[in-house]
């Protein structure tokens, strides 16, 4: 065997293992080739997205499709170069044309390889060795065999990105679209009644244990990025961090001590916490810029607006923790700062109830 069919066989093993990784095995951060693949396209989308003005979001939208269809590619050329260089040496003497010359070029090799990947025979050239006809069988079983699996692997991305949207819009809508806790608390708790809170929470904490699962998965959904912020993961996952920091923080704990206790409270926060812990440890996140007094102040005066949309809706609150409050933002923010501007998001369109404390007077 030469020592270029001994590369063409290691550089298939390498895909196969990279699909392998990437398809069955299906964890965050396992992939040999893809994971670097991805954050390439991603790299130059964002040069791109960089120069085109207005049309930024929309090009930026167009990432996790394109990411998809690149990395098909990817692999199908990786898998057709390495039959390539197997099959190149066997041309003309146990790899034959019905008729005529046999072309020995690099070209009519990869031809010869893509044909046998996708069906039996190789089209106008066939096996004359028994050595030659178990490759070509073995590639038809790796084309047929990977192509399934990759079908299958976008059907289960696009099925994650599905129940990933309804999530997000769901927590949005719980808002009144305004992307604000506060509101979401006061709407899950009207007059001060927690009677649905705690079965409304519970329906949100399966939706986002599937969230986190299907992000472990299948990583390539961190680089389906919408237009709206709605969409984003950091903007659903902020409110529902700040939902549960104001339930631990701002409501009377005598009062509501059975709501903060409850499985479907403590569920919601591990299950945000959990999922931007993953897209921050496994993905390209930029580095947050440290707090200034300024921010410590208007996360304050974020803390008395909801407390006083929380006693607006009838709600009894303690506006004494405010210290509590500052201390788990600081907890959990620094993720969320990182993760956002990764994507193309700003601060203010994820945190949106801090957007007014920024134009109110310090004193």
């Amino acid at each position: 065997m030469l020592i270029e069919q001994i590369l063409g066989a290691a550089l298939t093993l390498l895909f196969l293992a990279d699909i392998f990784l990437t398809v069955l095995y299906a964890r965050a951060g396992t992939g040999l080739l893809a994971p670097l693949w991805n954050r390439m396209v991603w790299a130059v989308l964002r040069g791109v997205a960089k120069r085109a003005g207005r049309r930024r979001g929309t090009i930026l939208s167009m990432a996790g499709p394109l990411i998809v269809v690149s990395l098909i590619g990817f692999w199908a050329l990786g898998l057709t170069l390495g039959a390539a260089l197997v099959i190149q040496p066997e041309l003309g003497t146990a790899i034959r044309p019905s008729s005529g010359e046999t072309p020995r070029d690099f070209v009519t090799a990869l031809l010869v390889a893509g044909n046998s990947l996708s069906i039996v025979g190789g089209g106008n050239y066939a096996p004359h060795s028994t050595g030659t006809r178990l490759l070509f069988l073995m590639n038809s079983l790796i084309g047929a065999s990977v192509l399934s699996l990759v079908l299958s692997y976008l059907v289960q991305v696009y099925s994650g990105l599905r129940e990933r949207n309804a999530l997000a819009l769901t927590t949005d809508l719980m808002t009144g679209g305004t992307g604000d806790a506060a509101v979401m608390l006061a709407r899950l708790m009207p007059g001060g009644k927690m009677d649905d809170a705690t079965s409304e929470l519970a329906n949100l904490a399966r939706s986002i244990a599937a969230t986190k699962e299907a992000h472990h998965f299948y990583p390539l959904l961190y680089y389906f990025r919408f237009e709206e912020p709605r969409y984003a993961v950091s903007r659903f996952s902020f409110v529902l961090l700040d939902l549960i920091t104001l339930i631990d923080t701002a409501l009377d704990p005598h009062r509501y001590g059975s709501l903060r206790a409850s499985a479907a409270v403590r569920s919601v926060a591990m299950g945000a916490d959990m999922l931007i812990e993953t897209l921050d440890a496994n993905f390209p996140t930029v580095k947050g810029s440290p707090e200034d007094v300024a921010e410590t102040w208007r996360l304050r005066q974020s803390f008395l607006a909801a407390v006083q949309t929380l006693r607006s809706a009838g709600i009894v609150v303690d506006a004494d923790t405010i210290d509590g409050y500052l201390a788990e933002r600081h907890r959990w923010e620094p993720r969320i700062r990182r993760v956002a501007p990764t994507l193309g998001y700003a601060m203010a369109e994820v945190d949106r109830r801090s957007v007014e404390a920024r134009h109110r007077p310090e004193p």
